[in-house]
């Protein structure tokens, strides 16, 4: 195991504590502390504890509809099931009732995930042991087929609200990870896919910014923002949709960053190496959107590509003057101290808004 490896999964727990609050609960404190040498040993670790804390706050549950024939009436009466037990000499009254249970589909993930955890041969029996005296207490829970799961569908609410570190847990090994053999056993791919490390990358700087700026400093803001088409006739019909990863404001000041997690932080044509055309021209067009939007209130609007560093030998960091507004390109290196990932990224609130942490 390379130190460069360690330093990744450890810095990958640092990002999932950012982009995720409750990661930081005094719960967590020891798998700071810990060593990972593979990335399902840290989730099964943060799995462990995080469903050892459910447990004790207890399951959710929520109201599940059965119907099934009973001695006594219980809820609804259902009539055809019931007639259909009398034809067939049967004593007993189909009911149809709604029963408090902990077999939602919430707790389901979170056994099928576990379960699944405890079947690559990668995770150290230590987390394994915590996860099967957890799974004792989910017997009355389905499993489920994990590869069917529409997480697009997924909506938590105020009284379940806890759960949403663990499902995304799940979600990367699960939707980013998953492999299926020819026999149709699961396996955990080494590594979370390049998507799903895009959207954590994205909401790290983001909760980052909002957590060591916005939360120190009055009138920082740190949010992904929608900016309008500054259209001539207001016909916007089929047009996308700008969505900003993140947008820092501050004084007069506005700075777009979209972040990048790519295996390749350049494109090639013709053996010239050049930053991603499609990524320019993306947030050219928000800045100059959100500079319309502002005309008039001697508002300055900056765009910025932070790419995640590869193991490219030529590494982006350049500055272009374009049309009138500041356009930068940046490299962070996720393979080093964390110490030194939040110093690049103090630094560059510090470069266009003139200000760091320690300011209050």
């Amino acid at each position: 195991m390379t130190k460069y490896k360690l330093i990744f999964i450890k810095n990958i727990y640092y990002m999932l504590s950012y982009a995720f609050t409750t990661l930081k609960q005094s719960v967590y404190e020891n798998i700071e502390k810990e060593s990972f040498d593979n990335i399902h040993n840290l989730f099964a670790a943060i799995l462990a504890k995080g469903i050892g804390l459910q447990l004790k706050q207890g399951l959710y549950r929520e109201y599940i509809n059965c119907v099934e024939d009973l001695t006594v009436v219980r809820g609804k009466i259902d009539m055809p099931g019931t007639i259909r037990n009398r034809l067939q000499a049967r004593l007993a009254v189909t009911c149809d009732y709604d029963e408090l249970s902990e077999n939602t589909l919430l707790n389901q993930i979170l056994k099928s995930t576990a379960l699944l955890l405890l079947r690559q041969k990668d995770v150290d029996e230590k987390y394994k042991a915590e996860l099967k005296k957890e799974m004792l207490y989910f017997s009355e829970v389905d499993e489920i087929e994990l590869s069917q799961i529409r997480w697009s569908e997924i909506h938590l609410q105020r009284n379940n609200r806890k759960y949403q570190l663990l499902l995304a847990i799940c979600q990367l090994l699960v939707e980013g990870s998953l492999m299926t053999t020819e026999k149709g056993d699961y396996h955990l791919a080494s590594f979370v896919d390049e998507q799903r490390m895009s959207r954590l990358y994205e909401k790290f700087i983001l909760e980052y910014y909002a957590h060591e700026f916005g939360q120190r400093i009055k009138g920082f803001s740190s949010r992904a923002r929608q900016i309008h088409w500054q259209l001539d006739d207001g016909n916007d019909a089929l047009l996308p949709v700008m969505q900003t990863d993140i947008t820092l404001t501050y004084g007069t000041q506005t700075l777009i960053i979209d972040a990048k997690y790519y295996q390749r932080t350049l494109q090639t044509n013709f053996n010239v190496r050049t930053i991603h055309s499609g990524n320019l021209y993306q947030i050219f067009t928000y800045v100059k959107n959100k500079e319309a939007e502002l005309k008039g209130t001697e508002h300055c609007v900056s765009g910025m590509l932070l790419y995640a560093k590869t193991d490219e030998n030529l590494v982006p960091d350049n500055v272009y003057q374009m049309s009138g507004n500041q356009i930068s390109v940046k490299t962070l290196d996720l393979n080093q101290d964390f110490s030194e990932i939040s110093r690049q990224l103090n630094q560059i609130v510090a470069n266009h808004f003139g200000v760091d942490i320690l300011e209050s």
